[in-house]
């Protein structure tokens, strides 16, 4: 390289030049120094050409050694910086910005098994990071946490413009916006993450265990086992908790309090909570198997708040029937077991219970809105019928909230429509619920717990207190802060459930026979012809009806159906495919039917009497969704299937809503559903 091409700039070039400086003023004071001695001022003349000689001489001679130990120097340096790099024990790399690598040092060729010439894509070594969550323009460095073997790293990727890289440089030219380098460092985080593993694993879960039928499975036996089968329960649940190295705590006759750590919480919930299993073996001459719920709450902030989960938890296990347990956590609910039905309880000491502090609650109040779930069917506006009763003799304003009248619905609906016995605004529409609601009312919510599905979710809102009526099993979405909640999963239908209370709310409660008729077939439908999830209650309310003027042939006429809902429901049955030998799928046509999801529910019945199915699914496309009718008769739990699809119901019948799919992608996933839980045995 020819040195007099370089050139010398900045403060160095300043310190180089400030001798000729310091002469430019020089020659100014010489050329003063003249008008005052001539003399003086031709001696420091002779000093100043001397001073411009030697500097002059000096500046020519040290340039040239300086600008090559500089460069030497650089040089050097550059080596220095690469070595260090190339050394450095944090694994360190540079990538296009596309993602391929171009450089990496020794230790991320170590870590990553890949040689310094590895040019492909970080995807292939880090498959977590994709091209969208590299740096950009718009977020200029990134963090994330990768996984690589059995290693955590914290990631951190910076965009590095080429603009900024060139600079002033001769050699390479960068327009603005054009390129960029991202570089990539990795901080192994293993050790941190196996300590904040071991001191998870280490933090307290707390969980509730009820026996579900405590005192119907010891009137089964003679009162000197009873005793017995007492203590051999406590000993399987005190065993199966301390074998996990937990607490467990009596806190009543059917009730546990158990601690334990979390990994051994991994150990039961890996094993699916096989004490349900285990405890339906404890047998001493007992006609009725015994069954457990449980409830586990973790990962709230305190203990007390686990605590609470779990009793969040176990409300939801006994309000789906029992016999299962719930896990929830802050963010989300799992539920494990809950393949037996519900245990009918003989008592209607809890009915009379609700009755009473129903009638209580409406006394209070100014208003009575009364609600089902969206395209009601029979159960649910002859529940609506009955508290709407209730609410008129207690001489309240009451008022059905109803939007779309089914075709099932229609010939119910009639007796109440232009009847001069009834009110004219005894049934509105949501918007004019919305309008018409005063603040000191009551809304009544029945055959249905989830808000979202409700006639008018807005009421809920709207309304001081809330009565939630029900006999679904519950799930993870709720209605909060209700008022009064009867949610009872072994009641055949909620036409039984307000059947029993009009019962106990009070004497001077008088049922017309319009009214007793709407009830009556709400049970019959959901039973099916009392064939269906039937008990001793179900034939108890039925009676009541008959006494107080229901009429079975009525009630019958009132369930003839036209001509083509009847092909359409023998087309679905005779076009059903039987999937794995025990489950039938078919499609209910929706083709000049006004209500084709009651066509495809009743389709789903009729599939049960083929003989070897289990369980029946039913699908049907209307209004831009796609409904599932599932049906069982005690095989199978289908409302854990439906469950999965995002929907509910009970263990025999239950149903869903699919949006945004076809008939045929909605059977595919049915069928994947069914395969994945055959698979995880919760078939």
């Amino acid at each position: 390289m020819d040195q007099n091409n370089l050139k010398l700039k900045g403060g160095l070039a300043k310190l180089f030049t400030s001798p000729l400086r310091l002469g430019a003023m020089l020659v100014i004071a010489n050329i003063l120094i003249y008008f005052i001695s001539w003399q003086s001022g031709l001696i420091l003349t002779v000093f100043i050409l001397v001073y411009f000689a030697v500097a002059l001489m000096l500046y020519m001679n040290s340039r040239t050694m300086l600008l090559n130990e500089m460069v030497s120097f650089a040089t050097e340096y550059g080596q220095v910086q690469r070595e260090l790099l190339k050394e450095l024990n944090i694994p360190y790399a540079i990538l296009d910005e596309t993602g391929h690598f171009i450089w990496m040092n020794e230790a991320f060729e170590k870590l990553s098994n890949r040689q310094k010439s590895y040019h492909r894509s970080i995807s292939t070594v880090f498959p977590d990071v994709t091209r969208d969550e590299l740096p950009s323009e718009e977020k200029q460095e990134v963090r994330l946490s990768l996984k690589l073997e059995d290693k955590s790293f914290a990631a951190q990727l910076r965009r590095i413009p080429m603009q900024s890289l060139s600079g002033d440089s001769e050699m390479i030219e960068a327009q603005e916006g054009e390129g960029a380098l991202i570089s990539l460092c990795l901080y192994d985080e293993t050790a941190r993450e196996l300590a904040i593993a071991e001191v998870d694993n280490q933090s307290l879960v707390v969980g509730l265990i009820y026996i579900d039928n405590y005192d119907e499975a010891l009137e089964d036996i003679e009162d000197v086992r009873r005793s017995l089968l007492v203590a051999l329960i406590d000993q399987k649940v005190t065993k199966y908790i301390a074998s996990r190295d937990g607490i467990c705590s009596k806190m009543e006759k059917d009730k546990y309090l158990i601690i334990l750590r979390k990994s051994a919480f991994k150990k039961l919930e890996e094993a699916h909570f096989d004490l349900l299993s285990d405890v339906k073996k404890v047998s001493i001459g007992n006609e009725m198997a015994i069954t457990v719920s449980i409830g586990i709450g973790l990962g709230g902030l305190t203990y007390a708040q686990n605590y609470e989960f779990a009793k969040n938890a176990i409300d939801l296990a006994l309000g789906r029937g029992g016999d299962q347990a719930v896990v929830k956590t802050s963010e989300n609910t799992t539920y494990y077991g809950g393949k037996t039905q519900s245990v009918e309880k003989s008592t209607r000491v809890k009915a009379r219970v609700k009755a009473q502090a129903m009638r209580e609650i409406l006394s209070t109040r100014d208003a009575v809105y009364i609600m089902g779930h969206r395209l009601g069917d029979i159960d649910s506006f002859g529940a609506c019928i009955g508290i709407y009763r209730i609410a008129k003799s207690m001489q309240k304003e009451a008022h059905i909230v109803l939007n779309e009248t089914t075709t099932s619905l229609k010939p119910i609906v009639a007796l109440f429509k232009d009847n001069p016995e009834y009110e004219s605004d005894m049934m509105i529409t949501s918007a004019q619920a919305i309008e018409k609601v005063v603040d000191n009312s009551v809304l009544v919510i029945v055959d249905v717990n989830r808000p979202s599905i409700t006639e008018c979710p807005e009421l809920l809102h709207m309304c001081s207190a809330i009565i939630v009526l029900d006999h679904h099993r519950q799930g993870t979405e709720k209605i909060e802060n209700a008022t009064l909640s009867y949610i009872e999963g072994y009641a055949s239908s909620t036409c039984e459930m307000v059947s029993e209370i009009l019962q106990y709310i009070g004497e001077n409660v008088k049922i017309r026979q319009e009214e007793a008729d709407a009830i009556y077939a709400g049970i019959v439908i959901d039973t099916n012809n009392f064939m269906n999830k039937t008990g001793v209650r179900t034939f108890e309310a039925a009676a009541f009806l008959r006494r107080n003027g229901a009429d079975v042939t009525r009630v019958r006429k009132l369930f003839r159906e036209e001509a083509v809902e009847y092909k359409a429901r023998a087309d679905a049955v005779s076009q059903a495919e039987i999937y794995r030998g025990t489950y039938a799928i078919s499609v209910c046509s929706s083709d000049g039917i006004e209500s084709p999801t009651v066509v495809g529910a009743q389709a789903a019945n009729e599939l049960l009497n083929i003989k070897g199915i289990r369980g029946s699914f039913v699908l049907t496309q209307y209004q831009d969704q796609v409904f599932v009718s599932a049906r069982s008769i005690d095989e199978i739990n289908v409302q854990l299937i439906m469950e999965r699809l995002g929907g509910g119901g009970h263990m025999n019948i239950a149903g869903c809503q699919l949006e945004n799919v076809t008939v045929e992608e909605a059977i595919e996933r049915l069928k994947a559903t069914i395969d994945a839980m055959t698979e995880e045995g919760e078939l």
